[in-house]
């Protein structure tokens, strides 16, 4: 935090916050709570949100929010920003580009503590020293200056009119009740093996809609020509909020750690997340999700957690924190969730 002290607004006039997070997903949905909070609990609250161009969807239809602008390289982006005259900075992303943003702008900025040293520890010795704290309450204790507290709310995530999908235009039997598999995930260590997947839609014999970005639609695709009519793959085939609104409409959410798992977790979906190098320890577990989902990850293995993000490859050649996932418990328990009504 820099300057020490509140400012004092006239009243009736706008309190002028900007909330800085570029990237990504996940990321973004976890600061929701936060845009929330200021805008319902601080009188005047006027919420500004800054992100990158392609991260603008996943907000795009917030009703908290007052105004998003696109990161468009630092010049062009402090030249926009400087004309709005905020009172606040509230910088969630902390990296070195949002540092250089607060340090040309006259705002009083507060950053969120991102636990570096923490995280490195875990990673490098196995040293876990982590609090027992989630993301979401993290980046709400940026902002306690301001007496804004938790509202116990969870996650939003809003849709847009025109990206609902129609269930009716889908072919039996994903018209009705289905399971969503987000098989994606930023890095291969995040995700399940291909032939793995394959073996849980089989165990399952479940509805599944495949959910992800166009770089698993070969996996996709292969899991859907092992899988035969049970399995739809819809992988690269809608937006981020098309995406949402399939989740939204699921009996259950089977995900990695990814993005799309978050969006589950603000519809309060039943979720399944499977954690491969990553760990739930770095406080980004489904926020207040339904209280039946579950965590699958593979324990005692030192290898584990190997990076805050993940690799292209095991480090290990072994990819035992995927490997060793218990296929058949996931399907049992998948298959208990979606008969619950």
């Amino acid at each position: 935090m820099t300057g020490n002290k509140i400012i004092e607004n006239p009243v009736d006039m706008p309190v002028k916050f900007l909330i800085v997070r570029l990237s990504s997903i996940g990321d973004i949905i976890l600061t929701t709570p936060v845009i929330r909070c200021l805008k319902q609990q601080v009188d005047g609250a006027e919420i500004h949100f800054l992100t990158k161009k392609r991260y603008v969807p996943v907000i795009s239809a917030n009703p908290y929010i007052d105004r998003i602008y696109e990161f468009d390289g630092l010049r062009k982006t402090l030249r926009t920003l400087k004309k709005e005259n905020f009172h606040y900075l509230i910088d969630l992303h902390n990296n070195i580009r949002s540092a250089i943003i607060k340090s040309q702008m006259p705002a009083i900025s507060f950053s969120f503590n991102k636990l570096n040293i923490e995280k490195w520890l875990l990673t490098t010795f196995g040293i876990d020293i982590l609090p027992r704290v989630h993301l979401v309450d993290r980046y709400l204790e940026t902002v306690k200056l301001f007496d804004v507290t938790n509202d116990s709310r969870g996650l939003d995530y809003f849709i847009p009119p025109e990206d609902e999908l129609n269930l009716s235009d889908f072919p039996k039997p994903f018209c009705d009740e289905y399971v969503v598999f987000s098989i994606g995930a930023n890095h291969a260590t995040k995700r399940l093996p291909g032939e793995m997947i394959i073996s849980l839609c089989k165990e399952m014999k479940l509805p599944v809609i495949l959910a992800g970005g166009n770089d698993v639609s070969e996996v996709a695709q292969a899991v859907t020509d092992a899988c035969g009519k049970m399995v739809m793959n819809c992988c690269g085939k809608f937006n981020i909020n098309q995406s949402a609104s399939l989740i939204r409409q699921a009996n259950l959410v089977i995900s990695h750690d990814t993005g799309l798992m978050h969006i589950a977790a603000a519809f309060k979906k039943r979720i399944i997340s499977i954690w491969g190098n990553t760990t739930p320890r770095f406080g980004m577990s489904p926020y207040l999700a339904h209280h039946e989902s579950a965590i699958f990850e593979v324990g005692g293995l030192r290898c584990r957690p190997c990076a805050k993000i993940g690799y292209r490859k095991c480090p290990k050649k072994h990819f035992r924190c995927m490997k060793d996932q218990n296929i058949k418990e996931i399907a049992e328990y998948a298959c208990k969730l979606f008969f619950r009504q």
